[in-house]
This record gives structure tokens, sequence and C-alpha cells, in this order.
């Protein structure tokens, strides 16, 4: 019986380095790492970033117990919940309590109905957008993509119009990103508080963000005006026990954090939706088919969306290959055990998108991009959790359907009207950061979309 009591022993892991653990392996190339980590060690990984314990899961049964039987003994990673100058203490990194009220708030606005409201918004803009285009032109699809989902998100949750602030909310963003990509890989992050270069470059960047964002607010609180949105929702709702309201500093951390999740990911989903379809002719062929067939030179609707079965496996296969989140991380608050292995309070559990999707004994060919393993045939027989692009559990992404709608809405808009090739001088590489975005933007070559005589 002695074995009874016997702590498990730890999973096998990469060697660390004694000050820097395993840190600087990782920061060199996230992706490489943990793809390399899996082959070599197996389902449960141990690591170390500095003095932090690591520990990365890649089986889906066990991603499961994480996200969704012991979801109330883990909260949000370290990481994200040290980016208190951006996001606050928004839906994103909230936990407990006040997470579920904040989430409790917020649901309706995400519901069937009202998402099906937004169609007409992100169509109309995905149209103001083109055209600005015409064939022949070498554009930065990318810049593009964050601008339009920007001006969606603006205008769908919070009935607002950026305009001329996209450009300015698009570059703050970015250089918020970055901060993000170098801080998560600092042995030691200088606290925000601390006036570095970089320090500096961040309070810029968030107090665009600001002034952008509270002007929403201050224009709603001014005009009590209720449309509806999600803003709206926020500014009424009333805690039932003290009947207290928002105040406009929690306002400011969920109206950040949908602002940047909301069009963020849906601007790199596409990005990488085009790319793959510039770089297999008969994938772009089909889909090129089916818009003709369905919409005949139309813009796409909501009632559309059924009719458009390939479209739709198109960007749930692109979020295999090239998740916008390619990696989700907990913090174990209780101690428990995953996988044979006891899980001290405190150990950050990293689940890999990125890895999992591409793990040959979920996906036949897994480095292959294609659709058609999304019929409705194939995802009945998928591993649960093999695919989990937006999380999953009661924390699973609040806008994953919004973001599915927008993705496929604005991919049949695009490429009903034009066809994009990579321009000869695109510099196509992943800049893993909190999304998985493309480093040097996507620079394409516009080109009149394909009809039914030239696929045959």
């Amino acid at each position: 019986m002695a074995g009874v009591s016997e702590r498990p022993k730890s999973p096998p892991g990469p060697k660390p380095h004694w000050l820097s653990g395993n840190l600087r392996e990782f920061a060199r190339d996230r992706l490489g790492a943990l793809t390399r980590w899996q082959r070599e060690y197996g389902d449960v990984v141990s690591a170390r970033f500095g003095s932090r314990a690591i520990l990365v899961v890649y089986h889906p049964d066990l991603i499961e117990q994480v996200l969704v039987e012991q979801n109330r003994k883990f909260i949000k990673h370290y990481r994200l919940r040290g980016a208190t100058r951006t996001l606050g203490n928004g839906l994103l990194t909230s936990s407990g309590d006040f997470w579920r009220g904040q989430r409790k708030l917020a649901q309706p606005a995400f519901h069937r109905d009202r998402i099906a409201s937004y169609a007409d918004v992100i169509v109309d803009h995905a149209e103001r957008m083109l055209q600005s285009w015409s064939p022949g032109q070498t554009r930065d699809l990318h810049v593009d993509l964050m601008r339009v989902t920007l001006e969606v998100v603006a205008k769908t949750l919070f009935d607002a119009e950026v305009g001329s602030d996209s450009a300015d909310a698009s570059a703050a963003m970015e250089m918020l990103m970055n901060n993000f990509l170098a801080r998560t890989s600092a042995l030691i992050p200088i606290p925000e508080w601390i006036p570095t270069p970089l320090n500096r470059k961040l309070e810029q960047a968030a107090r665009r963000l600001d002034r952008i964002i509270l002007g929403l607010i201050a224009e709603r609180r001014k005009t009590g005006e209720d449309r509806g949105d999600l803003l709206s929702m926020l500014l009424h709702a009333q805690d039932e026990e003290s009947g207290r309201g928002m105040s406009d500093a929690q306002l400011r951390d969920e109206v950040m954090t949908l602002f940047m999740a909301g069009h963020e990911s849906s601007a790199n989903t596409l990005s990488w939706v085009f790319y793959h379809l510039a770089n297999h002719s008969e994938v772009e062929a089909k889909l090129h088919a089916e818009l003709e067939s369905v919409l005949d030179g139309r813009l796409p609707t909501f009632a559309d969306l059924p009719r458009l079965p390939y479209t739709g496996m198109v960007v749930s296969e692109t979020l295999r290959l090239y998740p916008t989140v390619w990696m989700i991380g907990r913090e174990a608050i209780e101690p428990t055990e995953i996988g044979g292995y006891a899980i001290p309070v405190g150990t950050t559990v990293f689940m890999p998108q990125w890895a999992v999707h591409r793990d040959p004994r979920w996906f036949d060919n897994p480095e292959t991009f294609r659709p058609e393993r999304w019929s409705e045939e194939n995802r009945a027989s998928m591993h649960r959790y093999a695919y989990f692009p937006f999380g999953g559990g009661p924390r699973i992404c609040i806008g994953n359907s919004f973001a599915l709608m927008e993705a496929t809405l604005l991919l049949a808009s695009i490429a009903g009207r034009y066809r994009l090739e990579l321009a000869p001088d695109a510099d196509v590489a992943l800049l893993p950061t909190i999304t998985l975005r493309p480093a040097h933007g996507l620079k394409v070559v516009v080109r009149e979309a394909w009809t039914s005589q030239a696929v045959l």
C-alpha cells in the first residue's frame, strides 16, 4: 500500500537552464518548441519559464479536464493577467464571481438573433472596402482587413463609427501586441510603471485607445440612449443586490477587451484564409464555383450562410492550421491532477492549438489544407477537443459565433468579387503574439474573380 500515498512522478520535459529554464528556447521559436516537445516527450510535458512551473498538455481528453471538468480549479494564466494596462479586468482576464457576473451581462449581445442583425453591417463595410480596390492593384490585405473588422466591431457592438480613428486604433493595437510579445519573452518583465522606452510606447498606445473608447462611453452616458447594443446593455446593467451600475473603468475594460478581440482575430483569420487560397488553386476554384452558384454576383446575406457550406469549411480548415489563438493557458489555484501527475497550486498549464490541430492521431495528413475534412460526416467522428480554436468550457470565447459569421461573410464578399494572388515580393511569416498574425502583413495582387467558364 506504500504506493497509495506516493505523489506521481513529474512529467518528462526538456532540460532547463539553471536560471531561465526553458524560456529562451521557447522565446526563440514558440511554435517550433511546442511541436518538438510533444514529439520528444509526449502528451504531458514539464517545463520551466524562469522560476515558474509550466505544464504543456496535448491530449484532447486532458485539455477537456482543464477547460471543462476542472475549470473552477484554474484561472487565466499569469502573462494574460499581467496585461492590466491594456485589458484591465475585462472578460478575458477576470475570474470567479466577478467574471461570471460580467459574462452574464454581456451574453445577450451575442445571441443568435442579435448576431443575425449584424450581418448586413458586416457586408456593408466589406462593400465599402472593395470599392477602393481595382484589378491589378497591390495591397496589404492584412492592413485592409484590420481596418474593416475594426469598423465592423465598433458599429455592431457599440453602434459607433470609428472612421478616421481606425488607422490610429490599429497602430495602437499593433504596438500593444508587440509589447505583449516582448514581455512574454522576458525572464523578468520590467514593471509597466517604470518609464522605459518600451513602457512609454505602451502607455502612449493605451492612451490612444482609451481616448477612443472612453469617448464612446462618455457620448453614450450623455445621451442615455439605449440602442440595444452591447454598450447599452453594459451601461444600463445593475448589480442585483446593490443596484449599482458599472463604473467607467469597468466599462472601459470590457469594451477594450471586445474591441481588441473582436477585430484582431477575424482580420488574422481572413488573412490566413487568402494566403491558403493563393497556394491552393483547386480549393480556390471550388470556393468560387459555390459563390457563383449561390450568389450569382450579388453580396451575401445571413440567410445565405446555410447555402455556403464549402465557404464555411475553408474558414474552419484555416482555423485548424493557423488558429488565431495558437495557445491558451490556465493557472492552478487548487491542487489537482492531470494525466496521473500532481499539479501544485501556481502551475501554469498551456494547451497549444497549434500542435494539437496538427496531430496525425486526430487529423489525416494534418499539414495538408483540405476543407473537405469539415463535412458533417467527418465532424461527427472527430475527437472532442482535438479542435478548439475558440477555447472551450464555460470560458469559451463569447464571440465565437460572431467571429465565424463575420469571417464567412467577409470571405464570400471578397472572393465573390476578386481573386487575390500573393505579390511576388510578399514576405509571409508567422508572428505568434497573443494571436497568430502575419509578421510583415500580406501583400496581394487583386485580380478579377473566376467565372464558371474560367473554372471549367
